[in-house]
């Protein structure tokens, strides 16, 4: 019997967060490998701010879904044909799924084979060891540099890349503030993660809050959410700071991205601000993922994940991005996993 494969379409360009009619939900056959390809079944999808960029008709480092098209995430999954000689039966690949029970792979860019795990935890490897952790690992180690004793902050810091980036400068042995909305999340990134302090943007004076924790002035800023919480740090520099640029939440709803006016403090301070793309890092991606493993060995990071179950709330897992509905990485489980051994 030929597989049934439920997809979400993109229909039409969302207004800020995807409204019900913007998708819509299909069921249709799974596709069929041809010559140099595999099929594979989802077991999760991993969601970030920058998917909903994706359906927005503007060039970036992807091009734009296009309508009719199935909406674009990353994913999880397990080989169950392969006319590739890269894959076989069984495998476990991460891979652009999209919203979409069964995929096409091939050998390419785009599929990595999960290797070097004795189990193979499938929600971890998203949060982890995949795009998520190699980009908090190169922003952070990178662009970033910190150093023992200088001061981080990194903004969602609850979240996935934010979560992580602030354990690897704490492995550093800087001392790192975290920026996040609420008392809960601020509470996960002390308690949970480690940080030595968080600071709600939501509770007060966000200037006030930063001269508080950061008396001698920020770093190293790892901002994931630019505006004016952006805009802020950037009034609070030390000398020869380093700001990465590695998302910008805030408005990509809106597509509005007001300029800091605080930019020439880059100037007093003889600072750099830099926007970097991890997957420019492709080749050195299995040393990120080593380096996370040994970190993870040594029990120095912890990760977290908010998942929905299937296929039907992908919309709603993405709209919870932006309405602060995720702690770590947000997540969407389509199928229990049949293989965990490597």
């Amino acid at each position: 019997m030929p597989r049934e494969n439920r997809q979400i379409l993109l229909r039409r360009r969302p207004d800020g967060l995807v409204r019900p009619d913007d998708t819509e939900l299909v069921t249709v056959p799974a596709p069929v490998p041809a010559d140099g390809e595999a099929l594979v079944r989802v077991t999760y999808l991993g969601l970030d701010a920058a998917a909903r960029t994706w359906l927005d008709d503007q060039p970036g480092y992807l091009p734009p879904v296009q309508l009719g098209e199935v909406v674009r995430a990353a994913g999880i999954g397990e080989v169950v044909e392969s006319r590739c000689d890269a894959y076989a039966v069984g495998d476990v690949v991460t891979m652009l799924a999209g919203f979409s029970e069964y995929t096409i792979v091939r050998d390419d860019v785009f599929c990595t084979p999960v290797t070097g795990m004795d189990v193979i935890d499938h929600p971890a490897v998203l949060s982890v060891y995949g795009p998520t952790g190699a980009t908090a690992y190169f922003g952070m180690t990178g662009v970033g540099k910190p150093q023992a004793g200088e001061t981080v902050v990194v903004s969602a810091a609850a979240g996935a890349t934010g979560s992580i980036a602030g354990q690897i400068a704490k492995i550093a042995g800087a001392r790192v503030i975290g920026i996040a909305g609420g008392p809960e999340k601020c509470r996960v990134v002390v308690e949970e993660f480690g940080f030595d302090a968080c600071i709600d943007y939501r509770g007060g004076d966000l200037d006030a809050a930063l001269k508080a924790h950061c008396p001698r002035g920020v770093d190293v800023y790892f901002d994931n959410v630019g505006g004016t919480v952006l805009n802020s740090v950037l009034g609070r520099l030390a000398a020869n700071a380093r700001v990465v640029l590695c998302g910008v939440i805030s408005s990509y709803l809106t597509g509005d991205h007001p300029g800091p006016s605080n930019y020439v403090n880059l100037l007093a301070k003889t600072a750099t601000m830099q926007g970097f793309n991890a997957l420019n890092e492709w080749e050195h991606f299995d040393d990120a993922f080593a380096a996370l493993r040994g970190w993870d060995a040594d029990g120095l990071l912890v990760h977290r994940e908010t998942v929905y179950e299937g296929i039907e709330s992908c919309v709603d897992a993405l709209n919870g991005i932006f309405t602060g509905a995720n702690i770590g990485k947000m997540m969407v489980k389509l199928a229990e996993p049949t293989r965990s051994g490597a």
